[in-house]
Parts: structure tokens; C-alpha cells; sequence
């Protein structure tokens, strides 16, 4: 499977996690919306943003980490799975949960766009949803492609009632639980 691509057979929670427990290392699986899909291994840009970011919470909020790839149950019922770019969350959130962790606890969820033909649906249509829907309180969304910040809260029936994007370089508000402004301007620099 090459990422961007889709398998679109019925498939249960518990066949995707034998499956994704089985693919090579070289590609990261998701199951969202019922889709199994591949996506992208990430460059050097994007592990320096997601670099940059855990830097910036723990500098503030010192309790939290921001895991990365941490494989969450995402959307209604459980039924989809995700792996972030980024999970805050209290430190030691993880420990005793397997492979896929529940959203109780989890803060945030980041994800840093990546150059492939599924970027769009997957990071600005899909994810917010199941995000919304695990009741993941702010999912941070870092916009390569047009270099911006999306930062979506106050998740109610599936969904993000708020919404609000700014360019790089601007003052980035992220709202309670997680209550840290992002200086954006260091994201310039690894835009491409």
C-alpha cells in the first residue's frame, strides 16, 4: 500500500489492529470513516515541527508530554483508529494501554500536513471529526501547504463548534485544557 491509497473492504476494529499490527515499519495505518488508509512516513520538516512543538509544552506545561504516533480509538463507538503526529497529554498517559489508547485524558491532538493527495481529506475533513467525536478537547492542525494554523475546540455532537486559523508568525492562542500561546513564527522556516 502506497500512502494516499485506500482499501475499502468491511473490515472490523479488531481486523485493522491485526493488520496494522503486521505492516511493516515503513508505513503507518489508520482506520477512519471505515477506511483503511496509508499514510505518509514523515520528512525532516515535519519531525522539527513536531520537535519544535513538544519543546514549547513542555516548557509551559510541564506535567504534559506530547506523544508522538500514539495510536488513539478515535470517531463514535470507538470504531476508528488514529495516530496523531502529537498526543498532549498528562505524562505517563500511555502506560498500561496497549497498542490504541481511549481519548480520556488526551488534551490535544497535532497534526502537521504532509505532501501527499490525501493530506486534505485525512488532516482537514476526517480528522477533526473523529477527534471531535473521541471528545478530544483542541486538535491543533500545523498547515504546510498554506502556512497556516488551524486550531479547532469545543467538540459537541462529533464536531468542533470553533475554529480558528492563522497564518505563520502569528500569536497562537491554544484554548483551555491546554491554555499556551504558540510564538508561530519558527514555523517559517520548516514550511516546506
Amino acid at each position: 500500500m502506497t500512502p494516499g491509497t485506500e482499501y475499502q473492504p468491511q473490515m472490523s476494529v479488531e481486523e485493522f489492529e491485526e493488520l496494522e499490527r503486521h505492516a511493516p515499519e515503513t508505513v503507518r495505518l489508520e482506520f477512519i470513516n471505515g477506511r483503511v488508509q496509508a499514510k505518509a512516513v514523515t520528512d525532516g520538516n515535519h519531525d522539527q515541527i513536531i520537535a519544535w512543538l513538544q519543546r514549547l509544552c513542555m516548557q509551559h506545561r510541564p506535567e504534559l508530554w506530547l506523544y508522538g504516533d500514539r495510536g488513539m480509538k478515535v470517531e463514535r463507538y470507538r470504531k476508528g483508529r488514529a495516530r496523531p503526529d502529537g498526543v498532549l497529554a498528562p505524562f505517563g498517559f500511555p502506560v498500561g494501554h496497549g497498542d490504541w489508547s481511549e481519548a480520556a485524558g488526551v488534551l490535544m491532538a497535532v497534526e502537521v500536513t504532509s505532501h501527499d493527495s490525501d493530506t486534505h481529506q485525512r488532516d482537514r475533513v476526517e480528522k477533526p471529526d473523529g477527534y471531535a467525536a473521541a471528545g478530544i478537547p483542541v486538535y491543533l492542525l500545523i498547515d504546510r501547504d498554506d502556512c497556516s494554523v488551524v486550531v479547532f475546540n469545543q467538540p459537541e455532537d462529533g464536531r468542533y463548534r470553533h475554529e480558528e486559523k492563522l497564518p505563520f508568525g502569528a500569536a497562537v492562542k491554544l484554548p483551555e485544557p491546554v491554555n499556551i500561546t504558540l510564538d508561530t513564527g519558527p514555523l517559517k522556516e520548516f514550511a516546506d
